[in-house]
């Protein structure tokens, strides 16, 4: 069996970076829920797939650079860094046309080699704050 971490850069690469949506049950649970600060968010595929649109419609061109922090037997801690022009809305943001780079800090919890649960801390928005004035 593949090392966790394995899926984790395969997942970036593919939803990310390539905007594969079709490959989302490739690395997902059907029941995947995600926590954000704040707030749980349950939808399964239909949940990815709809964060997935979200992000390709305002950073269509994103690279993505994924590092393992800790692997167990069921769980990853990692970190990516994104790096895309912003050209569409997001989240309340107009299009800006500038380079964002913000970090996700991750926890993946796998079930019979899927992920099925995340948390995650983004500063994202604080980026996107930052992007305006200058």
């Amino acid at each position: 069996m593949e090392p966790l971490s394995s899926t984790i850069h395969a997942a970036n690469h593919a939803l990310i970076e390539e905007g594969n949506a079709e490959a989302i049950p490739d690395y997902f649970a059907a029941d995947y829920v995600a926590h954000l600060t704040g707030q749980d968010l349950a939808g399964g595929h239909k949940l990815i797939r709809g964060m997935l649109d979200l992000y390709q419609r305002a950073f269509p061109h994103p690279e993505v650079e994924v590092e393992i922090l800790v692997e167990g037997t069921d769980r990853v801690s990692w970190q990516r860094t994104i790096r895309a022009k912003q050209e569409g809305a997001f989240k309340g943001f107009p299009a800006s046309g500038r380079d964002i780079v913000w970090r996700d800090v991750v926890t993946s919890h796998f079930r019979d080699g899927l992920i099925a649960e995340e948390w995650v801390i983004s500063d994202l928005a604080e980026q996107l704050l930052l992007s305006r004035k200058k």
